[in-house]
């Protein structure tokens, strides 16, 4: 199992980027996926989740209504889409695979399948 995270880079704050998390060597659809983020010093974070068809999906309150996950499971793919930049978005940011239907998806400790992580630095 593969998960490749792509998307990365320095942004100004108030600027936006997607990020993208490819999947491979195993049956996309039966997954529900999660972004985490992690910044120096910090923990791991929850920032989204989404269920394996794509009809349900879960934000930290740091991100409501800034960021927005997303998944294509034709082209075994989840994204993140994520507006309005704020400095404090700076971090290491993986994507994460758990068996639909897990309960918890908040929790780091559920998913069973981690991508490498992608940058996102976030200038004031």
């Amino acid at each position: 199992v593969q998960l490749q995270a792509s998307g990365g880079g320095l942004v100004q704050a108030g600027g936006s980027l997607r990020l993208s998390c490819a999947a491979s060597g195993l049956t996309f659809s039966n997954y529900d996926m999660g972004w985490f983020r992690q910044a120096p010093g910090k923990e791991r974070e929850f920032v989204a989740a989404i269920n394996w068809s794509g009809t349900s999906a879960d934000y930290a309150d740091s991100v409501e209504g800034r960021f927005t996950i997303s998944r294509d499971n034709a082209k075994n793919t989840i994204y993140l889409q994520m507006n309005s930049l704020k400095p404090e978005d700076t971090a290491v940011y993986y994507c994460a695979a758990v068996f639909k239907g897990t309960k918890l998806l908040r929790s780091s400790t559920r998913y069973i399948h981690w991508g490498q992580g992608t940058q996102v630095t976030v200038s004031s």
